[in-house]
């Protein structure tokens, strides 16, 4: 072979190579960013959980001193994330913003009770857990009544089990896709190769000699692959951070590192699994059958 031919050929190799790369990480990096979408549903459905809030009035004859007391216990219950005391007055202004006028005006007093706004964890978020949360309150003293919107509860666990379906059947159809195109863009590239295979078979090569240095260069594959998914999913990220800053603060940055690691395990398993498979074919395929 000259040294021209020598050449060709290795910018062949070379082009595959890198094509091969290239589809492998773009194809990585939408199953990373359905994984982060994964991510942010799960953590934006926690937040509008914990923003449900219940009103815990307080009777007439509830002292400032009792109403501390009914917080600091509700402080100590397990599914109380945080809760606020809100006294006559800001209760008030609060009708006052709301209404757009005074109300006041008509009373010689103010009417507004005292009560507590406690907010759930997010686990206890459900209409049937609210329910036993509001017997159990009920039963303490100095509580009037248990204030909360039921329908709100309702809409929003049932549009977020909606949501959350329609992610899990994006995420399994982008992993499907993902292992298809992997798979389809290694098998064309030890495709290209397949007379090289032959070669090396009809000198006697042994199949882990001939298998072996296309696996090597399938786990590099996979990580180049990985990085550069990696690194274009950070760039994302990145941007969307300085454009809309308030939708990163929902995401763990744990579970992202978890992400990214997953990202280039696939990226090399798949790379691995679908080259093994290809060079295997190769090596048993007969010579005539090459040309098809």
């Amino acid at each position: 072979m000259s040294k021209r031919d020598q050449h060709i050929s290795v910018r062949r190799r070379m082009s595959s190579y890198l094509s091969a790369v290239v589809s492998i990480s773009l194809v990585l990096f939408l199953l990373g960013a359905s994984g982060v979408l994964l991510i942010n549903a799960h953590r934006l459905s926690d937040y509008f959980k914990e923003n449900i809030a219940l009103t815990v009035i307080l009777d007439e004859t509830t002292t400032e001193a009792d109403a501390a007391w009914v917080r600091k216990q509700l402080d100590a219950a397990p599914y109380i994330r945080e809760t606020k005391y809100v006294t006559k007055e800001q209760a008030a202004d609060e009708m006052k913003q709301l209404l757009g006028s005074d109300f006041m005006e008509v009373f010689d007093f103010n009417p507004l009770p005292l009560a507590v706004e406690a907010k759930l964890k997010a686990q206890y978020a459900e209409v049937d857990s609210v329910a036993k949360i509001e017997k159990s309150l009920s039963a303490m003293p100095h509580i009037r009544e248990i204030s909360y919107q039921r329908s709100l509860i309702e809409l929003v666990n049932k549009n977020i089990r909606k949501i959350g379906l329609v992610m899990l059947v994006f995420i399994v159809l982008m992993l499907f896709i993902t292992l298809v195109l992997i798979n389809n863009t290694i098998r064309l590239s030890v495709y290209s190769r397949r007379f090289i295979i032959n070669t090396m078979r009809l000198v006697g090569a042994t199949r882990w000699f001939i298998t072996r240095p296309f696996l090597w260069r399938s786990l590099l594959q996979g990580i180049f692959s990985g990085v550069i998914a990696i690194l274009l999913l950070t760039g994302v990220l990145y941007v969307v951070q300085n454009e809309f800053g308030e939708i990163m603060g929902f995401i763990d940055a744990e579970l992202l590192l978890v992400l990214f690691g997953g990202i280039l395990v696939l990226g090399m398993f798949i790379s691995f699994t679908s080259t093994l498979f290809a060079v295997h074919k190769f090596v048993r395929i007969d010579a005539d059958k090459l040309y098809l």
